[in-house]
């Protein structure tokens, strides 16, 4: 990694440790198969009634991965090693994130396991919180907001924890001591003004100087952008993702890409995924899943894009067996300018009862294609090789945890999906846990009529998992860029990520309402569609402002696209009342008068979206964004808050990881994989001890 703190001896116990690991497991085939069956649903229960689940705006469950029991023992041994190959660069997102982050981590672990003075105060207690915030974060700035959050205790408590540590091992960098540490972090840590956002997409600025990130390092927003147009050749169809595994950096004047590959950056952890994604090839379903594996593991040792591009093309026509996995340097969100990818892993078992059922979605893809409102000069010919699969996670790492997606669309080259297609995967029981855990009272307070609140109580489920399945399976895949014009992130640049999350948002919510959903026999009435389109109005209007603190714009791409795509449509429905805004008693709703006009609307919308992606209209992709999706209604977002204030709900949730266990027999050989649960606090501990 980056820095140097005892990441070396990491290195060098790295087999000691893994051996460790396994022996510490070691249980006979006997004992295995008297051992007590994992209670998931009381496990879930604690999870929900201990209070120390929640903290901040946040709130930690579980989610149920004993479907794993019903896989063979080989294929439990492969969920195994791909499980560890995702956890071994579980770190890798915290230093993406702030060059910072790790140290920050690192002594905050140890201050919770070394201090020897009270843990009964309050001060101890808003440690325990930071502590978690930060690693629910992946690094001190919001997982969403994108905001640095402060502690809410004192720089002398601070200094008085790090006094109090006597036994602690300070994550130094070579040549740093213990109070040049220190001195480092404090004003990081409790400065506001010091690294105040991890990604700044505010018009007008320098997106690249002015964002924490650690994607780059004295490089300007212009500097960076020429950099990676520079590398691409003229007339290349099949161009691959300039920079998405480096970070680049100005050394003696010259900019250089440091790439994340054994041998190079994060090559420590690099060789770790490498050791366990060898041992899950000797044991893959399939021909075409150990090739995958094994061209995965090339580019892990490479860092070739190139390579890269291939293992996604092996992986989209990879839909044999019954696991899966996402692991890579892929999302690219956290960067302003939209070339650099996070790292990310997640491993998944089919779903087969509900990937059945939305596979019929994936059977039509082109006859959505064909009935879009959009230009037909911007339609596919041929939409290729769609798959759709519900999946259920069996371990998620990196930027995908403890905040995890419920859908996955990929990969997101534009040559490559338009080629060879893509998978679009929904995280069933990702889904399933925030269901569990959500309450309908959110329902009575935002949604105006018992008519309406009905439909969503009885709706509400299925109208979400259709939206999800749209946006990813149809959503991503449609439409095609003009021949001539570049890639969305050369062309829109900051743009890109919002709109074309508002795309996908919109095929989905334009089709949702049709009829074609009914025949198919994914949806037994329209009254789905009206349901989502309630949620989506009061979500995009009102309710997701909750996840911002008062006085602030939007800045994440999904929140921005769910405004503009409301805020738009209420706007151009006014004339006719489609959607109307409503005050009660002193509250505000936004209830929708015409369902069959609010789908032209969503229609017409995506026509122009479509458009200014097929074009590369910058010009338009700024005024729709900038007029729509970020400016916040200041007196609307006040009383949004208090209105969630009186409901004791957080409003963003993250999930505590299964802890998967390995059974050997005596001679060492696999045998089983044991599925429980643990507590937040101790399972990040864990963590940071492997």
């Amino acid at each position: 990694m980056a820095a140097n703190y005892n990441l070396s001896m990491k290195k060098i116990l790295f087999l000691v440790i893994v051996a460790a690991s396994l022996a510490a497991c070691n249980k006979t085939v006997k004992e295995q198969t008297v051992k007590d069956v994992f209670d998931f649903e009381a496990f879930a229960k604690t999870m929900y009634d201990d209070s120390s689940n929640r903290f901040a705006d946040l709130r930690i469950l579980p989610y149920d991965a004993t479907d794993i029991k019903n896989l063979t023992v080989k294929q439990r041994e492969l969920v195994y090693y791909l499980s560890q190959a995702a956890l071994s660069g579980r770190e890798i997102v915290y230093a993406q994130n702030y060059k910072h982050n790790i140290q920050i981590k690192r002594t905050l672990e140890e201050i919770y396991q070394k201090y020897s003075g009270d843990k009964t105060t309050a001060d101890w207690k808003a440690f325990e919180v930071y502590l978690k915030r930060v690693w629910f974060s992946n690094g001190i700035h919001h997982h969403y907001a994108e905001k640095k959050f402060l502690p809410t205790f004192s720089q002398a408590y601070f200094a008085e924890l790090i006094a109090n540590s006597k036994d602690a091992v300070w994550p130094t960098m070579e040549g740093e001591t213990p109070e040049q540490l220190v001195a480092k972090l404090t004003p990081v840590m409790f400065d506001p003004n010091v690294d105040a956002k991890k990604v700044v997409k505010d018009k007008g600025v320098d997106k690249v100087s002015a964002s924490a990130n650690n994607y780059y390092s004295g490089v300007t927003e212009s500097e960076a952008i020429a950099h990676y147009k520079a590398m691409a050749v003229e007339g290349d169809t099949t161009p691959v993702e300039y920079g998405l595994n480096s970070r680049l950096v100005k050394r003696d004047g010259k900019l250089v890409d440091l790439t994340y590959k054994s041998g190079g950056l994060y090559g420590e952890a690099m060789d770790q995924m490498i050791f366990w994604l060898e041992k899950a090839k000797g044991v893959a379903e399939t021909e075409a899943q150990a090739e995958h594996l094994s061209m995965l593991i090339e580019y892990f040792k490479t860092g070739d894009l190139k390579q890269w591009d291939n293992t996604n093309i092996k992986w989209v026509a990879s839909t044999g067996g019954d696991i899966d996995f996402i692991l890579g340097f892929i999302e690219v969100y956290g960067d302003a300018i939209g070339y650099k990818g996070a790292f990310e892993g997640i491993i998944q078992v089919n779903d087969l009862d509900a990937s059945k059922r939305m596979k019929v979605l994936g059977e039509n893809a082109q006859w959505f294609e064909d009935n879009s409102p959009i230009m037909n000069e911007h339609k596919k010919e041929n939409v290729v090789g769609v798959s759709y699969r519900v999946i259920n996670a069996a371990i998620e790492a990196g930027d995908a945890a403890p905040s995890t997606p419920i859908g996955v669309n990929l990969p997101n080259s534009n040559w490559i999906r338009s080629t060879h297609g893509s998978k679009s995967i929904s995280l069933g029981n990702i889904v399933a846990g925030y269901d569990a855990a959500s309450g309908g009272s959110t329902v009575g307070e935002f949604y105006l009529g018992e008519d309406v609140q009905a439909r969503i109580k009885e709706h509400g489920k299925l109208s979400g998992k259709m939206h999800t399945a749209m946006h990813e399976v149809i959503g991503h895949a449609s439409g095609k860029i003009n021949k001539g014009i570049g890639t969305p992130k050369e062309t829109l640049k900051n743009y890109s990520n919002t709109l074309e999350e508002a795309r996908a948002d919109l095929v989905a919510l334009y089709y949702i309402y049709d009829q074609k959903l009914v025949d198919l026999g994914l949806m037994p009435t329209l009254d789905v569609g009206k349901a989502e389109y309630d949620n989506y109005i009061a979500n995009g209007m009102m309710l997701q402002l909750r996840r911002l603190d008062l006085g602030e714009n939007i800045e994440e791409d999904h929140m921005r696209n769910r405004q503009l795509n409301a805020s738009w449509a209420y706007e151009k429905g006014l004339k006719e009342n489609v959607i109307e805004k409503k005050v009660v008693d002193g509250k505000t709703f936004f209830v929708v008068n015409d369902y069959a006009k609010l789908k032209v609307i969503f229609g017409e919308l995506l026509k122009e979206i479509q458009r200014i992606k097929s074009e590369g209209d910058y010009a338009a992709a700024e005024a729709l964004v900038e007029g729509y999706g970020v400016k916040v209604d200041q007196a609307l977002h006040k009383e949004v808050l208090a209105r969630f204030e009186s409901l004791n709900l957080s409003p963003y949730s993250g999930f505590v990881q299964p802890k998967l266990t390995p059974v050997l027999d005596d001679k060492g050989n696999f045998v089983d994989l044991e599925v429980s649960g643990e507590g937040y606090v101790e399972q990040m501990l864990r963590f940071a001890k492997e």
